[in-house]
């Protein structure tokens, strides 16, 4: 692994639909060799949302940077405005929604990282045709190199 500072554009990163709206990891064990966890973007158009989910091994953080979204974990509802935080704890199910009537977008983080890249996340809910959409890779070797 490089000891070299390492950036990554978030128009370079092609956006994940499989759970809605447009999801980039940006900095992950893929794409820059992140050991701890892994961060990236969600844009919600109104009326978009992300289906929901949990992650067995994995707390996220959640940072509103635009617009305002609803967040349902585990049965409570928080909505949240341009600043505003929220922790998702490890393994509860969540779900984000944008019922505004802007684009909202939101920086998530992800740590620690599963022990496999296929154990990271399990959905509850599927958007229609998703499973013909790419999963959401985040671990295997950095950008460039052969792997899942």
């Amino acid at each position: 692994m490089s000891s070299d500072a390492t950036k990554v554009a978030r128009s370079d990163v092609t956006p994940n639909r499989r759970r809605g709206g447009d999801v980039r990891v940006l900095l992950s064990p893929r794409t820059v060799g992140a050991t701890s966890g892994f961060m990236g973007t969600v844009t919600l158009e109104p009326g978009e949302y992300v289906c929901e989910h949990y992650h067995p091994y994995s707390e996220e953080f959640v940072h509103l940077v635009r617009g305002t979204v609803e967040i349902t974990i585990d049965g409570t509802t928080l909505t949240l405005e341009p600043g505003d935080s929220a922790l998702v704890p490890i393994g509860l199910r969540h779900r984000l929604v944008n019922n505004g009537p802007v684009q909202a977008q939101a920086v998530f983080h992800l740590g620690p990282l599963a022990p496999r890249p296929e154990l990271g996340h399990v959905d509850t809910e599927f958007l229609p045709g998703a499973e013909q959409a790419p999963p959401l890779r985040v671990g295997g070797p950095p950008a460039g190199g052969a792997g899942t």
